[in-house]
């Protein structure tokens, strides 16, 4: 099949003088390249085309370490990971990912889940969303739906100003707006909306 830009380039080429005194003919042109368009190339081939216009790279299931000094720190799962270059670059993580941090002797201190995540490289943060979910080693855990992971606020690298829901041994906090630290060993809710005592046995396994 002959090239659709090859096409577009030819008609764009004829003489000024024809291209005036033929409008209906190159009006005709364009609506066959977009006919042609819409018949000979499948979904596929249009994204591929869009996403390599746009300067998308494509990496499935990508497995990546984050290391701090050659200590590592953080380590990354997701079944697709695009990153995208434009005037603000990102990383988008559209099938869920999964973040295991680790400790300063290397142990996992805590696990983070979301069907949802984007890295903002300006600014050097992760947007996560849809069913988030952090779990300490002691197996306190918290929801929401969003969630902000800045590794630059030390000490307070998770935070959110939506709902969220913390659930330890003994209680399930709820609350709206919350901070915390990486490893989730503490934590802040701005404003508690409610406290449920519970039994042990209903804790969830770290």
């Amino acid at each position: 099949m002959v090239s659709l830009q090859k096409i577009f380039r030819h008609l764009l080429s004829l003489p000024a003088y024809f291209r005036h005194s033929n409008a209906s003919l190159l009006v005709s042109g364009i609506f066959i390249i977009m006919l042609l368009a819409s018949c000979g190339n499948s979904d596929k081939e249009v994204n591929e085309y869009n996403s390599k216009s746009l300067g998308v790279e494509e990496i499935t299931n990508a497995d990546i370490n984050y290391t701090l000094g050659g200590n590592a720190k953080a380590k990354l799962r997701s079944p697709l990971m695009l990153r995208v270059q434009d005037a603000s670059a990102y990383v988008e993580f559209p099938k869920k990912l999964h973040v295991d941090f680790f400790s300063e002797t290397g142990t996992v201190d805590s696990r983070l889940d979301a069907l949802y995540g984007k890295y903002l490289e300006m600014e050097s943060k992760v947007f996560l969303k849809d069913s988030v979910k952090v779990i300490n080693i002691k197996g306190d855990t918290l929801y929401c739906d969003e969630l902000w992971w800045d590794r630059s606020r030390k000490g307070n690298e998770f935070y959110t100003e939506l709902p969220v829901r913390i659930r330890t041994k003994t209680q399930i906090i709820n609350g709206v707006g919350m901070e915390a630290s990486q490893d989730f060993k503490s934590y802040l809710i701005k404003k508690v909306t409610g406290i449920i005592n519970v039994a042990n046995s209903e804790f969830p396994v770290y």
